[in-house]
């Protein structure tokens, strides 16, 4: 065979990769809305930086009629790119070949690029389309899911690990992407399911849709699997690439602001905070007006809205945020809210990202629902991951910080940098009225007037404790700010501890209240 004929036969291969599984099934992927998998990784990569490796990795079933459904790349495309000029992995699992199902040879790429991103330390990203296992391989494909199984959790808090989940992902398949970092969905597209509506009505005789049981909505707002939901696959990739410069330890560029933006910062911060110490004020708005301009970006934004996460940038560099929400139950820490804390902390312990907390929280939620759901063993997890954390951490403590809460939101006793109180701190074991009650219980009791008594008490409880100088005069604060400065000792905070430093107890892993 000739140069030229070589040449002709690499052209006709490239040909027939663009195919995929044909035009008809190109044809039916975009009318259900939904990309191919070469079109996704066009907008997902800089332009011209993506690089394929196993193009013409194929199967090598001979059972129930396989050996005459050959397709090259076998319904998974696998390599790297860029994205921002960061080096990222990528597997894309092409619905139009085979379902995308996963076969021995298609598990086997995957894995490949898992290795080599695990090697480079580079972010991996994962696109699902799948129908799940290929039953034409039986245990074999079984076994291909559990070699990913394996390496998802050989990369964890080794590299960044990100799911798009493109269509559907049931079974087995799920675990993939329950392993990573985060995952995204799609509205209407996207699914993900462990057993399918028609085996859950043969069992259980429960009559349930696809979209309820498993659509973007269900676990973004009630099972909390998925991160975030995106209206459209364009919107999800554009999400994607965000997300690999949050996760980057390369600061973005950052121009300084504006003293305009300043003042009116300044303005906002001094005035948020209610002349009634009960009423709610937007946590959301204190986050905008100390972070970098436009740069906060919030994940689980659908669950345990009673807590932020996300990430924000000071001077170009991503923190992680941790934040209670007055505007829902008060920032009250529950069962939901302790467990998306604890694993947004984890990861940005894992990547060398800094966490700033914003503390305002009257305690953890009272309840027999939340005693029966686990509130104690949840709880312990959100603490165990800010005891574990040794990144820069620094708290901010706007109002309340009660109880237990208050240690467990990032308190200098569990190893924070930097603590700051604003004037309007409120530290102590309860709020004054409850606190009161028990104190003086029996001088209020015995008094002429008992409601005017309490009211007294309550007083001068609010007087002794219900402001942050107690906790600074014994050290557990660093300094009692305005609100105005907040976001100067914040950057300052980032300066000092840049080349923080600690060695844990060696060991060979903690083990975390699940």
């Amino acid at each position: 065979m000739g140069v030229t004929a070589d040449f002709d036969l690499l052209q006709q291969k490239r040909e027939k990769l663009q195919e995929a599984g044909g035009l008809s099934r190109i044809a039916h992927q975009h009318k259900q809305g939904k990309l191919t998998a070469r079109e996704r990784i066009h907008l997902l990569c800089d332009a011209g930086t993506f690089f394929e490796i196993d193009a013409f990795v194929e199967h090598d079933c001979q059972d129930f009629g396989m050996e005459n459904r050959r397709f090259l790349g076998d319904g998974v495309i696998t390599g790297w790119g860029q994205i921002e000029g960061r080096r990222v992995y990528l597997f894309a699992q092409d619905f139009t070949v085979l379902g995308g199902s996963l076969s021995a040879a298609h598990a086997k790429k995957i894995c490949k690029t898992y290795k080599m991103a695990i090697q480079n330390r580079c972010p991996i990203i994962g696109l699902s389309d799948s129908g799940g296992a290929r039953i034409h391989e039986g245990v074999v494909s079984l076994g291909g899911y559990a070699d990913l199984f394996y390496l998802n959790v050989q990369a964890s808090g080794v590299i960044p690990q990100l799911s798009l989940v493109m269509g559907p992902c049931a079974g087995g398949a799920v675990y993939s992407p329950a392993l990573t970092d985060f995952i995204f969905m799609v509205d209407h597209t996207s699914h993900m399911f462990i057993t399918g509506p028609d085996v859950i009505q043969t069992v259980t005789g429960e009559v349930i849709s696809f979209e309820d049981l498993g659509g973007s909505m269900t676990h973004t707002q009630e099972s909390g699997v998925v991160d975030l939901r995106f209206p459209d696959e364009i919107s999800a990739l554009q999400a994607a690439r965000k997300w690999c410069e949050y996760v980057s330890p390369e600061p973005t560029v950052f121009v300084p602001l504006d003293e305009t933006v300043v003042v009116e910062r300044q303005r906002i911060l001094n005035g948020i905070m209610p002349d009634n110490r009960t009423s709610p004020y937007s946590m959301h708005k204190v986050i905008e007006a100390v972070f970098d301009p436009e740069s906060f970006w919030e994940m689980k934004p659908e669950i345990a809205g009673n807590l932020i996460v996300g990430w924000a940038r000071l001077e170009g560099k991503t923190v992680g945020i941790i934040a209670n929400n007055p505007e829902q139950l008060a920032g009250v820490l529950d069962v939901e809210a302790s467990v998306k804390g604890a694993r947004f902390v984890r990861f940005c312990d894992a990547f060398q990202i800094p966490l700033v907390t914003f503390v305002d929280v009257p305690g953890f939620l009272p309840g027999s629902d939340q005693e029966r759901g686990g509130i104690i063993r949840h709880g312990a997890k959100l603490l165990y991951a800010f005891c574990e954390s040794t990144v820069p951490r620094f708290t901010v403590i706007t109002r309340k910080a009660y109880g237990g809460a208050y240690d467990v939101m990032n308190s200098k006793h569990i190893g924070a940098d930097l603590n700051l109180a604003w004037p309007s701190a409120e530290i102590a074991v309860m709020g004054a009225q409850g606190a009161a009650k028990i104190i003086f219980r029996s001088e209020i009791q015995s008094a002429e007037d008992p409601k005017e008594k309490e009211k007294e008490m309550t007083a001068a409880y609010a007087v002794k404790f219900e402001n942050p100088y107690i906790a600074a005069a014994k050290g557990f604060l660093d300094a009692v700010i305005f609100p105005e400065e907040t976001r100067r000792y914040l950057i300052e905070g980032l300066h000092v501890c840049a080349d923080k430093t600690v060695t844990p107890p060696i060991r060979k892993h903690g083990n975390i209240p699940l």
